[in-house]
């Protein structure tokens, strides 16, 4: 197997994050990415992946700091987590999923949580997969996402998803709303190019927030801080898909059903 590295605020410059490593119209805010880990890494939050160009990685850090709406006291939340490729079914999730559980038993946490998809959502992980690793949902919002947690000290409070999710309806009750983060590469280009000029073909309603604040994620109304999708006030989807001119309408019929 490839050797992990861990990603500090010495080598990011010169080390790549995995997720759009050669899509140029990217770029910037692929960069943002890097400012957003960099910030975050003296929250104790970790990026470690295997020392090849490849997208193969893990990230995760202290619930407290997590820009996720969730309630986990002294847990780990464990973010993006992705094996792709030729690297599939080679062991490379469970050697990461275990470093993050040596990193919370030494740190002497409750134990670990993470945030997926009642069924399959983009830019979540594989839930059935957390869940034959010994992760259980200890709560499900009528959004579609599940909240599973693995405990190492089993006296410990059960994690919650905040008030903020509970409904899976935004302030806005018209148009489209998208929540998005700088959590991902991919995020804020397609919700301020794409999307807009989706929107303005189709001349819907459009607001978009950025979640500069690990508080304000913390309130948001959605658990996918990376982007979500509203529309009329309802979530519809964490698919980025939904803002290109040639997927919306297939993205919204489906979601909409």
């Amino acid at each position: 197997m490839e050797k992990l590295i861990e990603l500090n605020p010495e080598n990011i410059s010169e080390e790549h994050i995995c997720c759009a490593i050669s899509d140029k119209k990217c770029s910037e805010s692929y960069q943002a990415k890097k400012d957003w880990l960099t910030k975050e890494f003296s929250n104790g939050y970790v990026f470690r992946r295997i020392n090849e160009r490849a997208k193969v990685f893990i990230e995760y850090g202290p619930a407290e700091n997590a820009w996720i709406p969730i309630t986990a006291p002294n847990y780990l939340n464990i973010n993006c987590f992705w094996v792709s490729g030729k690297y599939k079914k080679n062991g490379y999730g469970k050697e990461l999923l275990n470093s993050a559980i040596e990193d919370a038993e030494k740190q002497g946490k409750n134990g670990l949580v993470t945030v997926v998809g009642t069924k399959k959502f983009h830019f979540m992980s594989d839930t059935k997969w957390f869940l034959k690793q010994g992760f259980e949902e200890v709560e499900r919002i009528s959004s579609g996402f599940s909240l599973l947690a693995k405990k190492i000290n089993e006296k410990a409070d059960v994690p919650i998803f905040n008030e903020s999710v509970k409904n899976g309806t935004c302030f806005k009750k018209k148009g489209i709303v998208v929540y998005y983060s700088n959590r991902c590469p991919f995020a804020e280009f397609y919700a301020k190019n794409a999307l807009v000029e989706t929107a303005g073909k189709r001349k819907l309603p459009l607001t978009i927030i950025k979640l500069e604040t690990m508080e304000q994620a913390q309130k948001a109304p959605s658990p996918a801080t990376i982007f979500s999708l509203f529309y009329n006030g309802k979530f519809i989807t964490t698919d980025l898909s939904v803002c290109m001119d040639s997927r919306y309408d297939k993205v919204m019929e489906k979601a909409l059903k």
